[in-house]
């Protein structure tokens, strides 16, 4: 049989690079290197998504993969695509070369058919279990290919397919669509991501975290993204799928709580984040779903921390020997240095505290009100713009985008808006309980107080506290961690005269670059 062009396996033994397979699929390979529990799967390529979006069609020979690909997943499972009994259901997730969360389609739970349904339901005994997962695949199904330009007038008014194969290829097609979307170009626009990648497609068996009390899903970082400290952070939710954490749609519990539920479950979590941390000599992230008590790992990538928690974790990793100095110096950016002071809102008895949510994006901003994306657009023309929703989807890119800060009522350190506002960099309030947004009438209601767009709020992304007016703002003083990277730093350049700390950062980046460390530097 010729080799496919189009689809890969997903296994330890496949050597493309992240612009082939997406960064999505490049880090499972590297999961299944590390021997770590991950959904059976295959992915495809980027090569894919640019001819798809070149010719308007999927490309020549790629459903004849498709077929294959999903005849070895039903060898390697043991289940039938659809199929009545043992039927399996697969997740379709967008993975492009270059990280832009939430940006793109996904669909799960695809092949929950008529009959694969009931054959769920057979096989569980939990007919409304099966009836979820359905039901979530509709709405999931429904959303992206509605959302895809060009594919929406062309399917708009047909039926969801009732065969699994079908279902498949129009949901490769919406998420090769979604990269082409206005949230998405406006996304990599602001980031600097070229528009000619393209996005792979990853195919997983599912794993159903809304299974029963013992499943859930959940995401985690190696040390905590804020401070940089050595601990677990991250969130859980349980009885639920992934889906429901990024919407906001239900509340999150902290990480530390699956430690108490399921501990089975956060002994082989904590063991997986020291194997990938071990392996990219970096803090790390993943993403997670557990069935009926028993973990997979669905994504991983570095943990890309900023600001303070950038130098926290690069001077510790020099401490436990993991990097060197020259290294560590590198590792920090001149640019996160004026982050590292985090402003904070001042404790005052004079501050008019509004409301209190999580903080997810350290920073302080303060900003006039808009409770729609577009009126944040425009009201930002003149002013900047704190983004209030119920919650925010990738539909708000271009609010998000315009707002110098974003509150939501729902939603925690997962969901949409936390996610974006790490990436972009602007502080965050989620979670906000009690929060009322009517976009109708642009009000905010909050404890029995309201205020309506326009009104002038500052927000704390540390302490997730949202204050009216302008209260007084602090800055932490620079810690031990900060000192001892300057110190690094001048030994580096050889200058130790005072000057900006950007400026000595820089200075030892340049001295690296002319001359690179042949040997093992001192710590």
């Amino acid at each position: 049989m010729a080799p496919m062009r189009w689809v890969r396996a997903v296994s330890a033994r496949v050597g493309e690079t992240a612009e082939t397979l997406g960064g999505k699929a490049h880090g499972l390979v590297l999961l299944h290197r590390l021997g770590l529990r991950v959904p059976a799967g295959f992915v495809v390529t980027t090569g894919a998504c640019r001819a798809f979006l070149r010719d308007g069609r999927r490309p020549q020979g790629l459903d004849e993969e498709l077929a294959a690909a999903v005849a070895d997943l039903e060898r390697s499972t043991g289940r039938v695509f659809g199929g009545p009994r043992r039927p399996l259901a697969v997740s379709v997730r967008s993975g492009a070369g270059v990280s832009m969360p939430g940006m793109m389609n996904t669909v799960l739970n695809l092949g929950l058919t008529t009959e694969a349904t009931e054959g769920l339901a057979a096989e569980t005994g939990d007919r409304p279990f099966a009836l979820d997962s359905r039901s979530r695949f509709l709405a999931s199904f429904t959303s992206a290919t509605r959302a895809a330009e060009g594919l929406a007038g062309e399917r708009r008014g047909r039926p969801v397919p009732d065969d699994a194969i079908r279902q498949l290829e129009w949901a490769v097609e919406a998420v090769f669509a979604s990269w082409d979307t206005p949230r998405a170009r406006t996304y990599r626009t602001l980031h600097g991501i070229p528009h000619d990648l393209g996005t792979a497609v990853v195919v997983q068996r599912m794993v159903f975290g809304n299974r029963d009390a013992r499943s859930g899903t959940g995401v985690a970082f190696s040390r905590d993204p804020n401070t940089g400290e050595n601990v677990p952070y991250g969130e859980v939710l349980f009885g639920h799928q992934g889906d429901d954490a990024v919407s906001g749609r239900a509340a999150t519990r902290p990480l530390g709580e699956l430690a108490a539920r399921e501990p089975g479950v956060w002994a082989e979590l904590l063991d997986a984040l020291r194997r990938v941390e071990g392996h990219y000599r970096d803090a790390c992230y993943v993403e997670f779903t557990f069935e009926a008590g028993e973990l997979w790992i669905l994504q991983v990538r570095p943990g890309r921390f900023a600001g303070a928690a950038a130098v926290r974790l690069a001077t510790e990793l020099v401490d436990e020997r993991v990097i060197e100095r020259h290294e560590a110096l590198l590792r920090v950016s001149p640019r996160h240095l004026p982050h590292v002071r985090t402003p904070r809102i001042a404790p005052s008895e004079r501050t008019d505290l509004l409301a209190r949510g999580i903080g997810a994006c350290p920073g302080v901003a303060a900003g006039r009100v808009a409770t729609t994306a577009e009126g944040a657009v425009l009201m930002a023309r003149d002013a900047p713009v704190i983004l209030v929703r119920p919650e925010t989807s990738p539909d708000d890119m271009h609010g998000l985008a315009a707002a110098a800060g974003i509150v939501t009522a729902r939603g925690g350190p997962a969901s949409h808006a936390a996610v974006v506002a790490r990436a972009m960099g602007k502080p965050a309030v989620v979670g906000v309980t009690g929060l009322t947004v009517d976009a109708g009438s642009g009000s905010v209601t909050v404890g029995g107080r309201g205020v309506g767009d326009g009104a002038l709020v500052t927000i704390d992304g540390t302490s997730g506290e949202v204050a009216l007016g302008t209260p007084r703002v602090v800055a932490d003083a620079a810690g031990g961690h900060l000192h001892r990277l300057l110190a690094w730093a001048d030994d580096v350049s050889g200058d130790h005269s005072a000057r900006d700390e950007a400026q000595r950062l820089d200075a030892a980046h340049a001295a690296l670059r002319h001359h690179p460390p042949t040997g093992r530097a001192s710590r």
